[in-house]
């Protein structure tokens, strides 16, 4: 029945029908709702209350749509009691295919919204020749981006962050950083007013890299990091793939002891009172 065309939304007209595509497709679902279950992504809202309204952020790239179609699914299903709004925001980045996106959220009914706001220009100017994008571009980003959902009415900024994401960024804080720390499946932004969501933490990266091309979605290469060389998150990538090819199943392992932290056994005595830790004794 899930995948009949007449119960099925047009996000997913065409998917394959073999067997592997239909685990693949299970298993994404699966972990996204674990991950939205596991972290109470969806407000608490009395029965009278309007219902919540999420800004999916669109890049074009795999993560996002493999994010957008399977939010939509579970819309679709009744188990996602949000409102979706897709949202590209158009960098101005030299090259880019301004058309593909609206043309694409058209054609599949998905409500959204494109946004122009020229930060390539703002990036290139205040970075240093040989210095990585990467930082104030997602600032910039992230700043246009609360805007749009403030001015939509969103109570979330959902984000297409996987699994693997999460991972790097660890090791990103733990060599360069010198902290115990990651992207969080769920955080609020400084001001207060708005969620950010990360609905794929559990989802690993091959996974949505699979299912976006088995679904032929149109993919948009982002060139302005992607094309420059010895970024310190393609370094992590690359030790974590040798982890990977050695041990397989090793990120697995990692990822779930992010989600066993013991404050007892690390050494930060602001999350464990070790001073007040009091031997047992003899009368």
């Amino acid at each position: 029945m899930l995948d009949e065309t007449d119960d099925i939304h047009p996000l997913f007209h065409g998917a394959p029908r073999t067997t592997e595509f239909r685990k693949l497709r299970k298993r994404i679902v699966r972990d996204t709702r674990e991950a939205i279950e596991r972290y109470g992504m969806v407000e608490r809202r009395a029965p009278d209350a309007p219902r919540e309204k999420w800004l999916v952020c669109l890049s074009g790239g795999k993560d996002s749509y493999t994010l957008l179609a399977v939010l939509t699914e579970l819309q679709w299903r009744g188990l996602l009691p949000v409102d979706i709004l897709a949202c590209n925001l158009d960098q101005g980045q030299p090259g880019f295919p301004a058309t593909v996106l609206p043309e694409f959220l058209a054609k599949m009914g998905v409500p959204h919204r494109i946004e122009y706001a020229d930060t390539y220009s703002i990036v290139i100017d205040k970075v240093p020749q040989g210095r990585t994008y990467c930082a104030l571009c997602s600032r910039l980003r992230r700043g246009n981006l609360y805007r749009i959902a403030r001015e939509e009415g969103c109570s979330a900024v959902v984000l297409g962050h996987h699994r693997d994401d999460i991972l790097e960024t660890f090791f990103l804080n733990l060599f360069h950083g010198g902290k115990l720390a990651t992207m969080p499946p769920k955080l609020l932004n400084d001001e207060g007013d708005l969620f950010v969501l990360r609905p794929l933490a559990h989802v690993a990266e091959e996974d949505c890299e699979r299912f976006s091309r088995a679904m032929g979605y149109p993919i948009i290469p982002c060139d302005l990091c992607g094309s420059q060389d010895g970024l310190q998150r393609q370094a992590i990538k690359r030790m974590l793939d040798e982890w990977e090819t050695k041990a397989p199943g090793r990120r697995g392992k990692m990822f779930s002891a992010l989600m066993n932290a013991r404050p007892s056994h690390l050494l930060d005595p602001a999350l464990f009172d070790f001073a007040g830790l009091v031997r047992e004794t003899e009368n």
